[in-house]
């Protein structure tokens, strides 16, 4: 690997630009000259030569905006990314749903490692030296291989001032909370994220997120909570987000914004006309998604909170407890855990993607309905038993969305993209490689439900300036040369559920500030990302 900051001359002849307004295609050259797009001129302005890129045929749009991954860890662990890269994703918002490694202190770093080892792994021998965002965002730019943006994990914070029971927050508390997040907002982090069907984060009030609320407004930020349901309620769970934001002034990003399980068949027209209710009041709410029906998490999700509560070894200890365990199985299987948003477990719907164990690596793909015929035990049983055993470190997909909701969504006027792309696990979610190119060859392309240029608005610009990104996500003079040349007849997700780690059809180059990370549809191994940071000017690369 390479890290490469700058970047020689390259001219990018004949493209056809989508330049990420929205507005209809043009015939262009692109010279790119130090990192930036120097000029956009007429097509043939530019004299063939060596290194030149032509482009006939191919559209060049800026890169693309990955609005909720689960890439923490893993720009560190496997530099190349080539999943991300492979699909034209430049710029990624890390920090999400509400655990993260940042702000983090000695007391509270294992539990976090632990909590979120089925979304990003947890190396023994890995060095988590840094405590503060500054710190966190300062190693990211010692070389990445796409620019990372960051929110400070608000379930992170929590555990670091009340730890991870469960309990209101004292007053003290919620002040201690709120300096935390104030110096994270200064350290350079665009916004907040909360967890609120995952613990400690979920125990927080919705007072207590107001008050948190008004501090990353006082920046200029924007909250991005997974709120606390997406199956029972979840309407309910929505309106709480809005009035919050209504009520702290505090900009909201809705982070994976569907409507799932079967009591929200079809009823994404209400959500959307929750949100259009409250933007015409004015109310700033942008959302993402991503074009796949099932979702993914980790299999300790589906526990409800109070059995969560105090880390991995507390619930673990429950799950051994015979009385507790008859209690967490009456929440699980007749009333409906919190943790499943609300819903009675589905065993069915229950597929392991991962685990750390590698003694279980014959479940990958598997359902717990399905392990548990194998094995002659109920489901439940095999759902407790694969938790112990693999020390709550299980991926799982969870089969539980609606294609009339996913489309209806996706073509709102708040709409962005984001993956939540899991990159560990034997068996991930195709998302985490598939889901900027099933938008524009599936969901554009091939079903028309946007145009090429509304479809790459979505991608690029519109998630830019809800990032405040002021130099990048559009093709324009002057702008980031962060860039994705593909071809629009052929560009498509290749992943899928059975062979998720496959690289998207039709991206020929990527750029990431200027310098070539794919050329020919291959990886050059370049560590050209940077760490954006919230400024007053806007969000930027502060460290060149």
């Amino acid at each position: 690997m390479t890290n490469t900051p700058n970047a020689p001359q390259q001219l990018i002849a004949n493209a056809t630009v989508v330049d990420g307004t929205g507005a209809p295609r043009f015939a262009a050259d692109v010279v790119l000259v130090g990192g930036k797009i120097q000029a956009i001129t007429a097509p043939g302005t530019h004299a063939p030569g060596p290194g030149v890129i032509d482009a006939t045929g191919l559209v060049l749009s800026p890169g693309f905006i990955d609005m909720h991954a689960h890439s923490d860890l893993q720009l560190f662990l496997n530099p190349g990314h080539y999943a991300k890269l492979s699909q034209g994703v430049t710029t990624e918002l890390l920090g999400q749903d509400g655990l993260s490694y940042a702000p983090i202190d000695d007391a509270t770093l294992d539990g976090v490692r632990q909590k979120i080892a089925g979304w990003n792994d947890n190396p023994a021998d890995f060095d988590f030296s840094w405590r503060t965002v500054a710190q966190y965002l300062d190693r990211l730019d010692e070389g990445i291989a796409t620019n990372a943006a960051y929110l400070v994990p608000q379930g992170t914070v929590r555990a670091m001032v009340h730890g991870f029971g469960e309990g209101d927050a004292t007053d003290a508390e919620i002040a201690a909370q709120q300096a935390v997040i104030r110096q994270a907002m200064e350290d350079g982090a665009v916004g907040m994220s909360s967890g609120l069907t995952y613990t400690p984060g979920m125990y927080a009030t919705t007072e207590e997120l107001a008050q948190l609320c008004s501090v990353v407004a006082e920046f200029g930020g924007f909250y991005a909570p997974h709120h606390r349901s997406y199956g029972k309620g979840a309407l309910e769970a929505y309106d709480e987000m809005i009035e919050l934001s209504r009520e702290t002034g505090c900009a909201l990003h809705l982070s994976h914004a569907t409507m799932n399980f079967a009591p929200n068949k079809g009823r994404a027209p209400e959500l959307l006309g929750l949100i259009d209710r409250a933007l015409d009041d004015g109310v700033d709410i942008t959302l993402d998604t991503y074009p796949y029906l099932p979702g993914a998490t980790t299999l300790s999700a589906i526990l409800p909170s109070w059995a969560s509560a105090g880390g991995s070894q507390a619930t673990m200890d429950r799950l051994r407890d015979p009385d507790t365990l008859a209690r967490i199985r009456e929440n699980v299987e007749i009333y409906g855990s919190d943790g499943c948003h609300g819903v009675v477990a589905e065993w069915e719907t229950l597929e392991i993607s991962g685990v750390k164990n590698p003694e279980l690596n014959h479940y990958v793909g598997k359902t717990i309905e399905a392990i548990a015929a194998e094995t002659g035990a109920e489901p439940f049983e095999t759902f407790v038993d694969i938790l112990l055993r693999d020390k709550m470190a299980t991926g799982i997909l969870q089969h539980v969305g609606h294609e009339e909701n996913v489309q209806a969504i996706m073509v709102h006027r708040t709409h962005t993209g984001g993956s939540d792309g899991i990159l560990v696990g034997g068996k991930p979610h195709p998302r985490a490689w598939g889901t900027f190119p099933k938008f524009l060859g599936h969901y554009s392309r091939e079903l028309g439900l946007l145009s090429l240029e509304e479809m790459v608005n979505h991608l690029t610009g519109r998630p830019a300036a809800r990032l405040k990104l002021v130099d990048r996500g559009l093709v324009r003079e002057g702008f980031a040369a962060d860039l994705v040349l593909f071809d629009p007849a052929t560009v498509d997700a290749t992943a899928t559920f059975e062979n998720p780690r496959q690289a998207a059809a039709g991206i020929h180059y990527v750029f990431v500030n200027g310098v070539a990370a794919i050329t020919a549809g291959n990886p050059t191994g370049a560590l050209a990302g940077r760490a954006l940071r919230r400024t007053p000017e806007g969000t930027l690369p502060t460290h060149e």
